[in-house]
């Protein structure tokens, strides 16, 4: 049976050391913060990223540089047989494009997972791989399995202020302005590639209502057979803001009874683009071997 690694980014939200429990590499994801390089999780904290944040200091996004990817796969090549690696979605960034470029240099030892997952979906697909490589299935057909399941997830996010989208050019100014003073909270949603537009609602709360039934709607609809089998994960996420994340947490429990919930903090990728506050609810099919 095939040798195989599993390799992610923390995009996925699993940290340096959840991997090493789970047995997989998770390469930290690079910032720049007036203009010197830090890594999510190693050389970068949360805490450290939203104080910052709030400072208002100039953060950028970037992705592994090619060196230190293919640094990773020689390394991994020398014990193992295979890699899959599995990063996030190919609509949210360049990371996937760039790595399904380098493994063509490896002769089909290393697939590179394109299954439009981020955050704690992504993480789901992680758990999957493990369990197919458990399975004894190969790393070709770990990576066919976890592409033709990628659109069975689904992401509701809901911002604290509409700042961040403003600068990343995602709303004008003016209706920034107005959204403020009618506090008006987006509800944007993944679906599939790319993170799109929702609903807008007044208020915190009705947002966090309306992401419930939209999720409730899901599995009433695109997800219900795999709801009647078992197999859908349900899971929440939060940027910076724990206590409030937990209460969040409670009213999806109270509103799926009886559903295990596991939640993260959002990726700091997701993060630099909608800020602090931030409230998720998802949930992944999970694969059955």
């Amino acid at each position: 049976m095939s040798r195989i690694a599993i390799v992610t980014d923390s995009n996925s939200g699993i940290t340096q050391d959840e991997g090493r429990q789970l047995g997989i590499s998770v390469i930290p994801m690079p910032f720049y913060i007036n203009e010197k390089m830090y890594l999510e999780g190693v050389t970068l904290s949360q805490e450290e990223f939203y104080e910052r944040l709030k400072n208002d200091e100039p953060i950028s996004t970037s992705q592994p540089s090619p060196a230190e990817t293919c640094g990773l796969w020689d390394q991994l090549l020398k014990e193992y047989d295979e890699i899959v690696e599995i990063p996030m979605s190919s609509g949210l960034s360049a990371t996937c494009s760039t790595a399904l470029g380098l493994a063509q240099d490896y002769e089909g030892r290393v697939h590179v997972v394109d299954n439009q997952r981020i955050s704690v979906t992504q993480r789901q697909s992680v758990l999957d791989a493990i369990a197919l490589r458990e399975a004894g299935k190969d790393g070709a057909r770990i990576k066919q399995i976890l592409e033709a399941e990628k659109f069975q997830s689904s992401i509701y996010i809901t911002l604290e202020t509409l700042k961040y989208l403003k600068k990343g050019g995602r709303i004008t100014p003016a209706a920034a302005a107005i959204g403020t003073v009618l506090n008006l909270k987006p509800v944007l949603q993944i679906q599939g590639e790319k993170l799109d537009s929702y609903a807008k609602v007044r208020g915190k709360k009705q947002a966090r209502r309306t992401m419930i039934k939209a999720m409730k709607a899901d599995f009433e609809t695109r997800f219900a057979q795999y709801v009647d089998k078992g197999e859908m994960c349900l899971e929440a996420a939060y940027t910076g803001n724990l206590e409030e994340a937990m209460d969040w947490k409670e009213e999806i429990a109270q509103a799926f009874p009886g559903m295990e919930i596991h939640m993260d903090p959002l990726s700091l990728s997701v993060a630099c683009h909608i800020g602090h506050g931030s409230l998720a609810i998802a949930c992944a099919k999970k694969i059955t071997v």
